[in-house]
């Protein structure tokens, strides 16, 4: 449980950088993403998901 707590907190953490350090830019890049089809959106989500897993086996 220890391990998911530590694994949320830097989540929250690293997803907090951009909007503290660059809102403008996060603006542009959300922006950006809603124009995207759903279908790119998949593709990027699943790409996001076999790199974390991928990160994760290696780590483990």
């Amino acid at each position: 449980m220890q391990d998911l707590l530590t694994a949320i907190a830097l989540m929250l953490i690293i997803e907090g950088i951009l909007p503290f350090l660059s809102p403008r830019s996060l603006r542009r890049a959300l922006f950006s993403i809603v124009q995207q089809n759903d279908k790119s959106l998949r593709l990027t989500g699943l790409g996001t998901m076999l790199a974390g897993v991928l990160l994760l086996y290696l780590i483990r």
